[in-house]
């Protein structure tokens, strides 16, 4: 790794962004050599201000992860939203970029990019082979221009520009930094704000969207920081020898998934919840299964290390801290 480089975390206050930071800084990077820049201090969807940051601050290599995330719930309610202010981070942030001379960086995408009914663990050339899960299909979309945007602009400026820009497929992630919101958050945190207050409230039951019987596939945040600055660094040949011009994503998993009844109880087990948990099947389920294909990543040398039990204790103890519980 080039410890001298200059390093553009986008959505370094996010989740995922946040743990690149930690990760970056826990290898050695200097904490100066890392850009940050908040939304208020610059709006990613807006094209002109981001070219402008990227013309003066020219940095090295780029950490994509700025992205507008959410729920189901959020998902269904602002499509809208989801689609246009991903595509545009994306967009400004790639072209940004490469006008100022970036070679490497790292896009983050999602595992919502693979069909609805794609088979199972979901491989990368699955990509793009059928109908995707309408509840997040604007998110998908976006997320799928990302790679794709990655894999042109080095198709056309790899050899002329030594343009080298990564993708990296993450299944759904959990830890330090998540969002709590009671609407708008994704499942693993929005169960332990669920059974967090029906503990304090001595509740006698937790009801849980959906019938409980999809399985979901979780990787701890810090796992998937590290995963992300192996593959930035991965050497060009290494990285080109295991992956292709048109489908150069690498998954990123943990390697097994459960059912969201058994993430449930694992939840209220680490919370210490006694109560009963109660399936609203009336609500929607969401895709079926979602478990990566990591095989890709594992043969390039990279493996998880938090469990999930000890991971939900860790995401646990942020949300206390979060909250001031």
């Amino acid at each position: 790794m080039n410890k001298s480089a200059t390093i553009y975390v986008a959505g370094h206050r996010g989740m995922v962004g946040s743990a690149i930071v930690r990760q970056l800084l826990g290898a050695g990077y200097a904490p100066e050599s890392i850009i940050t820049r908040t939304h208020a201090e610059l709006d990613l969807t807006n094209q002109a201000a981001v070219r402008n940051f990227f013309a003066a601050e020219k940095p090295s290599q780029v950490y994509l992860a700025a992205a507008k995330v959410g729920g189901i719930h959020a998902n269904n309610t602002y499509p809208a939203d989801f689609i246009y202010q991903n595509l545009m981070m994306q967009a400004n942030v790639i072209d940004a970029a490469f006008q100022n001379g970036v070679q490497k960086l790292l896009f983050l995408g999602s595992s919502c990019i693979y069909p609805r009914q794609a088979p199972q663990p979901m491989a990368e050339n699955a990509l793009l082979t059928g109908p995707l899960e309408p509840t997040n299909e604007p998110y998908a979309i976006a997320k799928i221009a990302g790679i794709k945007l990655c894999e042109s602009y080095n198709r056309q400026y790899g050899a002329s520009h030594g343009v080298n820009y990564r993708s990296v497929m993450p299944t759904n992630l959990y830890g330090p930094g998540d969002n709590y919101h009671p609407q708008n958050s994704h499942v693993i945190p929005a169960l332990i704000r669920r059974f967090h207050e029906a503990k304090v409230s001595d509740a006698p039951s937790v009801a849980i969207w959906g019938s409980g019987t999809p399985k979901r596939e979780f990787l701890y945040v810090d796992d998937m920081a590290a995963a992300s600055v192996f593959v930035m660094n991965l050497p060009k040949a290494t990285y080109e020898q295991h992956t292709s011009p048109m489908q150069s994503h690498i998954n990123v998993g943990f390697g097994s998934d459960i059912t969201i009844a058994e993430l449930a109880r694992s939840v209220g087990q680490v919370i210490g919840y006694q109560g009963d948990i109660d399936f609203d099947s009336t609500k929607p389920d969401g895709t079926p299964r979602k478990l990566m294909d990591s095989n890709r990543i594992n043969a390039l040398g990279w493996q998880a290390k938090v469990n999930l039990h000890d991971g939900l204790g860790l995401a646990y103890q942020d949300f206390l801290h979060q909250t001031g519980c």
